[in-house]
């Protein structure tokens, strides 16, 4: 499937970047990154990539991976020592040599999917883990963003919104195996915060009886390659092959037949 693309990564990166930074944006910024706390506790490795919308904010800060990249598609001021300018569909990382990586929102404002999720997978080396955050179509926010139909809509409308179901697709295709799946914050989109508290006994109920409806979904993968199994030539014993051969007579022998 093809995905359009409605603005560029240019126009995308100053709204969405203040958007995340107040009000209803900022809350659900603060409930996946309590989600991805702790998930990365229990992730190790040497290297981590992350690929987010924010390049200044470092989403896997509680992480205990030691060396961490942030890729961004364009130069910003103030971003991480070790970040890298490139496009996430075409990392100039080296093959299986990340043990984790992040795509916060990657997959939602990218033309190519499909191909990020592919790119991630190829730089993850053999039992790494890909976290993937992103938005829920069967959610409010989902069906919202269905419904609407104002000329001016919010800047997180652009998103994809991909499903779990085609999600695990991918995944599947890609040769990766899913280690589990959540979903969280069950507040509809309402830029009030009054009017998002009302919905607040709603919460509990969506999240006992309709667990994947959230606003957003998260995702852990993780690569897994069989173990190659080296086949060796059978050891054969040396056996001396006994042939027909004629034996050498003796000193007796030979004076008798004269």
């Amino acid at each position: 499937m093809k995905f359009k693309q409605q603005l560029s990564s240019d126009e995308l990166t100053d709204p969405l970047r203040s958007w995340l930074s107040k009000g209803l944006g900022n809350e659900l910024w603060e409930a996946e990154q309590d989600v991805l706390n702790r998930i990365l506790s229990g992730l190790y490795g040497s290297h981590m990539a992350q690929i987010s919308l924010n390049p200044l904010v470092d989403v896997a800060e509680k992480s205990t991976v030691p060396h961490k990249v942030i890729v961004y598609h364009r130069l910003e001021l103030g971003m991480h020592p070790f970040s890298i300018v490139a496009q996430s569909n075409e990392l100039p990382i080296e093959h299986n040599s990340i043990d984790v990586v992040i795509l916060h929102h990657a997959l939602d404002f990218s033309s190519t999917p499909h191909q990020v999720l592919r790119e991630a997978s190829r730089i993850l080396r053999p039992g790494g883990y890909i976290v993937i955050v992103g938005f829920n179509p069967w959610s409010w926010w989902g069906l919202r963003r269905k419904l609407s139909r104002k000329q001016t809509k919010p800047i997180w409308h652009h998103a994809h919104f991909i499903g779990h179901g085609r999600l695990s697709d991918w995944i599947s295709l890609l040769e990766l195996t899913e280690v589990k799946a959540e979903s969280h914050y069950f507040y509809p989109p309402y830029q009030t915060d009054t009017i998002r508290q009302r919905f607040k006994w709603v919460e509990p109920v969506l999240k006992r009886f309709v667990p994947g409806a959230g606003a957003f979904n998260v995702v852990l993968a993780r690569k897994d390659v069989g173990s190659m199994r080296v086949i060796q030539n059978r050891k054969r014993s040396r056996r001396f092959i006994k042939l027909p051969v004629v034996e050498p007579a003796t000193r007796g022998q030979t004076r008798g037949i004269r």
